[in-house]
C-alpha cells in the first residue's frame, strides 16, 4: 500500500507500554506501522503536512480507529509557514536543506516549497484527552527545538520523548543533539538510550534516535 514499517524502531517499541503515541513527522505511516505492530492497542496522533505521504497514511490505516491524522506541521507558533520539499519527501523540512545533507544523503536536494499549516501542539492537544504513559515522537529533520518549544504546555504529561537528532547541521540553523539534550534537561527529561545511529561516509557519526524518559513534575 505504499509504506512499510520502520523496524529500526522496534528494539526500542518492544520495550514499552506507552498507550498513546504523539507521532509528529508521520510521513507514510512507517512509524506508526511499527507502533502498531508492538503496541497493538496504543492510541496514534499522527502529524504530516505534505499531501502525498498523508494520502497514504490514511490508505494504511483506513480501518484503524485508534490512529488519528492531522495534516499540518508543527512548530513554535501558529500560521502558514514554507516546507522545503525534498527530492525524497521525507527530508522535507521547515528549515532550508543544508549542502551536507545533500553531501551525505545523495537524492535530498531541495526541489520546491509548499506553504504548510503550523500549530503549536499544546493547542491543539490537550492533556485530559490522552490516555497516559504517553510517548512523544518527534522526527521532523532539524526543526525539533521549534516543535519542543510549542509544546511546553504540554511536556508535564509527556512521560517519554523519541526524536531524531543530529550531531552535524544538515539543515540551515539546525540545533544540534547536545542543545536538545540540554534543554530537555532543564525540563527534567533525561537521556536514557540512544538507537539507530547513521554515520557518513569517513565513518562520522550523523544522526541518531534519541529517548528522554521524564524524571518528575517539569
Amino acid at each position: 500500500m505504499g509504506a512499510a514499517a520502520a523496524v529500526e524502531h522496534s528494539n526500542f517499541l518492544k520495550a514499552s507500554c506507552y498507550r498513546t503515541v504523539l507521532d509528529a513527522g508521520a510521513n507514510k505511516g512507517q512509524f506508526a506501522l511499527a507502533v502498531r505492530h508492538n503496541l497493538p492497542d496504543a492510541r496514534i496522533v499522527a502529524f504530516e503536512p505534505l499531501a502525498k505521504p498523508s494520502k497514504i497514511l490514511r490508505r494504511v490505516f483506513y480501518a484503524d480507529p485508534m490512529l488519528t491524522l492531522f495534516p499540518i506541521a508543527l512548530g513554535a507558533s501558529s500560521g502558514e509557514f514554507d516546507l522545503h520539499i525534498s527530492k525524497r519527501e521525507d527530508s522535507s523540512s521547515l528549515l532550508p536543506i543544508g549542502r551536507l545533507q545533500q553531501q551525505i544523503f545523495p537524492g535530498t536536494r531541495e526541489v520546491g516549497t509548499q506553504r504548510v499549516r503550523v500549530d503549536r501542539l499544546d493547542s491543539i492537544i490537550t492533556p485530559k484527552e490522552l490516555d497516559r504513559p504517553l510517548l512523544l515522537k518527534i522526527d521532523v529533520q532539524g526543526y525539533e527545538l521549534a516543535l519542543l518549544t510549542g509544546a511546553e504546555g504540554l511536556l508535564s504529561d509527556v512521560d517519554g520523548i523519541y526524536v531524531e537528532l543530529s550531531f552535524v547541521q544538515l539543515y540551515d540553523s539546525q540545533p544540534l543533539a547536545f542543545e536538545i539534550v540540554e534543554w530537555l534537561a532543564k525540563r527534567c527529561f533525561r537521556l536514557e538510550g540512544v538507537y539507530n545511529v547513521t554515520t557518513g561516509p569517513d565513518g562520522t557519526a550523523v544522526q541518531a534516535d534519541f529517548f528522554f524518559r521524564r524524571t518528575e513534575s517539569s
